[in-house]
């Protein structure tokens, strides 16, 4: 587990999913990591799923955005 200060906000709001990098928008939120693989497993139904909610193509597109602009990981992350 990861400190909060380490992983990403996500807010259900009224207007849609909001990414929340202040981590003060109201809401019900969940926590990602930083990586392209939990983005990835985020993507494919946890997220809607943690905020009780559809995803919209226009959020699903803000967010694989967003997904995009991280880093990537070392593949040998295990052997370390």
């Amino acid at each position: 587990m990861q400190p909060k200060r380490s992983m990403t906000r996500l807010v259900r709001t009224p207007e849609g999913v909001q990414i929340d990098l202040t981590g003060k928008l109201a809401g019900r939120g969940a926590y990602l990591h930083d990586l392209h693989s939990c983005w990835e497993a985020g993507l494919k139904g946890a997220i809607a799923k943690a905020l009780k909610t559809e995803i919209s193509a226009e959020d699903q597109e803000r967010l694989v955005a967003f997904m995009e602009s991280l880093v990537e990981e070392p593949e040998n992350t295990a052997e370390m």
